[in-house]
């Protein structure tokens, strides 16, 4: 059911399913799966794709051209996954040349009010963004992460599974798996146990994961310190998680503990 107060361009793809409110506008690029519902006032353009039950609330603007100076209008992506919710006054952007061309969104993640997703972003499953934070571009969110209100995450941060950035915190360094960081200048306060319990991991995986932890960060040398437990938690995966992340960027600052 498409509202005849909605412009909808004649080469947009849009399945049969998909319920289009008042005052939208739908671009000519655009793809739009089954049961997708935007409710009104919604603005999608460029070469954008949104998946199957994904739920887009008024005033929200997806697929719009990058804020980016280096962009001249080349053709980028944006494609977003199945059964997202999209809160009021959310901003999408999609890829840049320079970046990779696309910015990718998973499945079952929640855009809260007024969240910003840059271009060349890449967000996982599961990922809850609270009200108004922005994500820099190239900004990379792996599954089951939470934001928090009013946080900023600085362009090209690595945010790892599973971790948790307390509200009103500046994101400038990168978050390991399971890690909770705050701050007005982020670091790491701990683990985010609860995130842990409630994926159900076995406490002998989350006690080992803790004393992996605190060798890691026991300096600020952290690759001296991974040299040192090299193999001694081979048969915990959450660690071997944890250390990947760390060695996979070595240029990029790590969140730390405060000393």
């Amino acid at each position: 059911m498409i509202h005849n107060s909605s412009v909808i361009d004649k080469n947009a793809k849009i399945s049969k399913s998909v319920e289009i409110g008042p005052f939208c506008y739908v671009g000519p690029n655009v793809e739009i799966s089954d049961n997708v519902e935007l409710i009104s006032n919604v603005h999608i353009d460029g070469y954008t794709k949104i998946g199957k039950g994904t739920k887009i609330f008024p005033f929200a603007s997806i697929g719009t051209s990058p804020q980016d100076l280096k962009f001249k209008n080349e053709i980028t992506y944006l494609t977003i996954g199945e059964k997202n919710i999209i809160r009021e006054y959310v901003t999408i952007n999609p890829g840049t040349k320079g970046g990779g061309s696309k910015t990718i969104i998973g499945n079952n993640c929640l855009f809260m009010i007024s969240s910003h997703i840059a271009h060349d972003c890449i967000i996982g499953n599961n990922v809850i963004i609270a009200n108004n934070v922005p994500l820099g571009g190239h900004v990379t969110i792996e599954d089951s992460v939470v934001i928090g209100g009013n946080s900023a995450v600085q362009q090209f941060t690595r945010i790892g599974r599973l971790a948790m950035i307390g509200g009103m915190t500046g994101v400038l360094k990168d978050v390991p798996p399971f890690g909770l960081s705050i701050g007005n200048r982020n670091y790491l306060q701990g683990l985010n146990l609860i995130g842990l319990r409630r994926k159900k991991y076995d406490n002998k995986i989350i006690i080992g994961l803790d004393k992996a932890y605190k060798k890691i960060f026991s300096s600020t040398n952290l690759h001296e310190n991974l040299s040192k437990i090299n193999g001694e938690y081979k048969d915990n995966e959450l660690v071997s998680e944890v250390i990947k992340f760390i060695e996979k960027d070595k240029k990029r600052p790590i969140c730390s503990p405060q000393p």
